[in-house]
């Protein structure tokens, strides 16, 4: 079997706000050092696979720049080895891509030249550890066409994902993408293996430009497909909510998501930066906190991604704190996302008050007390700023109209 892994990154997911509004998603920073694109590509080289393509559209410029040659995966080869391939103008399959399977279209040449007779197609923005060869050994023994990656949710999540029906040896009778209700509650993972000519076929109408919507509701019943079930820990974080719970969930005594395994490497691009210093008048408990941070506040249940400093008197609670930002004396910031090079001014707080107000542009995407301050904001000293709140990229000082921001706002 000769695979080729395709990672399908070139989503814009609005869901994530001020963190996609200046990457992809798969560039955006988790657990404190890596970034989410770490963990299929991880994945993949942990599971001996090295030949690997990453199709990118929506800002790949932080994405290109994290991957590279591939050199932290020992993906920098001159057989194999990582590939980006971006939309391009030409004679054949130009212009923009529709769809995770108008991308894979766009891109059957390049699958072609490696002479693989087995796609696996991988999402470039979960969160999980995988070996891929036990699911590339069942699609063997079953002599699938395709196989589905799946696994048990609640049945109150069934709205959110593909949801597959299966007969007791695991294969595929139906599919539904994101149903309202469900008695199912077997979810599609977004990781399919297919052989190489079934791929093509169910790609031959270039009207079907989504794997969910449009492809496996109608091969399941022309293709011999199975289920593979997964059990090790996946989550999507795909919003806010969810991205901060899985960031808190590395906290826990005996995290689900083992990021310490000597056997499965998380492997990433690394900063150069120093080790972590902790003040004097510093009290630090329950973190993650990586290298090149000084901490001369009080941080508790937070993950701090490098470079990030907390000055004297300042509190950091329950939040994720993003590359080379600063928070500033006496400073407070409570259940929060921040990106990357933010200042929050001298006795500021983020994560004011007990009101609890959705947000009100985006009432389904904000609505459980998470603040968001987007890349490059300024945050002005002394300002009070609410639950559910969203702040921009790159907001200056000067465009906070007072020095209190009331829950729900958008800055």
């Amino acid at each position: 079997m000769r695979v080729l892994a395709i990672i399908l990154a070139g989503g814009a997911s609005e869901n994530l706000s001020v963190l996609t509004a200046v990457r992809a998603e798969p560039a955006i920073p988790f657990g404190g050092k890596f970034r989410i694109i770490d963990f299929p590509l991880s994945n993949c080289v942990n599971s001996n696979i090295y030949d690997v393509a990453l199709l990118t559209q929506h800002m790949p410029r932080s994405l290109n720049a994290h991957v590279g040659v591939g050199k932290p995966w020992d993906l920098d080869r001159s057989q194999g080895g990582v590939r980006l391939l971006q939309p391009y103008l030409g004679p054949r399959q130009s212009g923009w891509q529709r769809g995770n399977a108008d991308a894979v279209r766009r891109n059957l040449d390049f699958v072609d030249e490696r002479r693989a007779d087995t796609v696996l197609l991988l999402a470039g923005d979960h969160i999980y550890k995988m070996d891929y060869r036990q699911m590339l050994q069942f699609h063997e023994s079953k002599q699938a066409d395709v196989t589905l990656g799946v696994r048990r949710v609640s049945p109150f999540e069934t709205y959110r994902f593909g949801i597959v029906s299966v007969e007791p040896n695991m294969q595929v009778t139906g599919f539904k993408e994101k149903p309202r209700r469900s008695k199912e509650t077997l979810a599609s993972m977004g990781i399919y293996v297919f052989k190489v000519d079934v791929l093509r076929d169910a790609l031959a109408d270039d009207k079907t430009n989504d794997f969910g919507r449009d492809v496996l509701p109608r091969i399941i019943s022309s293709y011999k497909a199975y289920a593979y079930t997964f059990e090790g820990y996946w989550a999507d974080v795909g919003t806010l909510q969810a991205y901060w719970e899985a960031n808190m969930a590395l906290l826990a005594e005996t995290p689900a998501l083992d990021l310490y395994d000597p056997e499965w490497v998380i492997h990433t691009k690394s900063e150069e930066q120093p080790p972590v210093q902790i003040g004097e008048q510093a009290w630090a408990g329950g973190n993650l906190i990586s290298n090149g941070c000084i901490v001369e506040g009080v941080v508790e249940r937070s993950v701090l991604s490098p470079g990030v400093r907390i000055e004297p008197g300042a509190i950091v609670r329950d939040s994720v704190i993003m590359n080379d930002t600063v928070v500033k004396p006496s400073a407070r910031v409570e259940r929060a996302i921040v990106d990357k090079s933010v200042v929050v001014g001298e006795g500021a707080e983020i994560g004011y008050g007990v009101d609890n107000t959705p947000n009100k542009l985006h009432p389904n995407r904000l609505n459980t007390g998470l603040t968001a301050v987007g890349k490059w904001a300024h945050i002005p000293p002394g300002v009070k700023i609410g639950h559910n709140v969203i702040i921009s990229p790159g907001v200056r000082e000067t465009d906070f109209p007072a020095d209190y921001v009331n829950s729900g706002e958008t800055i």
